[in-house]
């Protein structure tokens, strides 16, 4: 009896999500052409390169009117909070503050605007993708357009320019202390590019990534009758299963098929999957497909 509620109850559930992707289908564009960073290795290079916070938040993409997720699904802001955005395109990250991810996204993908939640809100703005220079002119272009007198909740993010791999090893431990999720470096002299490239890198204590979840293998043991493992794809297509990390509610009610979720890792193995992976969280501001 216990397995068949559990069933019921998996399979209403399966409906009602299908449900909500099925009303973000039809309110989903197609996804802002967006830089996106590699991993940081050490040893690698600094010459030329800007380092800043790595806000734990929601990607956001101002294009001149209105506001986007990552995955190019409207973010339903205050009128309030976009009002004196300038007309032209932003890329940054809406952030509640340091340890605050759930409240950013709960706040983010809320369809009605909770006005409180959004006073809490910044949008932490790192890039001008339309100013057609390198990043350290779309820089100086930011800093004179930021901050706006009447939306301080607009800031851009402070940059200074990395030195020695040291010093980012110390203030990648000191911003950790405080709270942050890690670094981030941008190359000067680059162009924005939407793709993945090494001329943005994020800096962690531990590497993770995204993968979408395909599949759900049973448990055994202790866990029989309940979710043992997700079977996750990487975008470049690789399978895995990740077990480890999943609480007992995750494993009673597990994560949609065709979501996204974070990752950590140990580096990979000669074949590209990735050593001792373990589950973070699930990608609620990724689509799912």
């Amino acid at each position: 009896m216990r397995g068949g509620v559990r069933l019921t109850r998996r399979l209403l559930l399966l409906a009602g999500v299908g449900v909500l992707a099925a009303r973000a289908a039809t309110a989903r564009e197609a996804p802002p052409a967006l830089m996106l960073a590699e991993a940081y290795r050490p040893g690698m290079a600094l010459a030329d390169y800007w380092v800043s916070e790595k806000y734990d938040g929601v990607r956001g993409y101002w294009d001149g009117t209105r506001l986007w997720t990552r995955g190019g699904e409207p973010v339903m802001a205050p009128a309030w909070f976009t009002a004196r955005l300038p007309k032209q395109p932003l890329d940054g990250e809406l952030w509640a503050g340091r340890g605050q991810f759930a409240l950013a996204v709960a706040t983010v993908r809320s369809q009605t605007p909770n006005d409180t939640a959004w006073h809490s809100m910044r949008f932490m703005v790192f890039d001008l993708p339309g100013h057609g220079g390198e990043f350290t002119a779309r820089l100086a272009a930011l800093r004179k357009l930021l901050p706006i007198t009447d939306a301080p909740w607009v800031v851009a993010v402070p940059q200074e320019r990395a030195t020695t791999p040291a010093e980012l090893q110390a203030l990648l431990d000191k911003t950790v202390k405080m709270g942050g999720e890690g670094l981030m470096l941008h190359r000067g002299g680059s162009l924005y590019r939407a793709e993945r490239t090494s001329d943005l890198l994020k800096v962690k204590l531990h590497e993770d990534a995204e993968a979408r979840v395909v599949g759900h293998v049973p448990g055994k043991g202790r866990h029989g009758g309940r979710l043992g493992a997700l079977l996750v794809e990487t975008p470049e297509g690789k399978r895995f299963k990740l077990g480890t990390g999943l609480t007992d509610a995750e494993r009673e009610d597990p994560p949609a098929l065709g979501s996204w979720v974070t990752y950590r890792f140990d580096g990979t193995h000669p074949g590209g999957l990735p050593r001792f992976a373990r589950f973070v969280r699930v990608r609620l501001d990724l689509p799912s497909s």
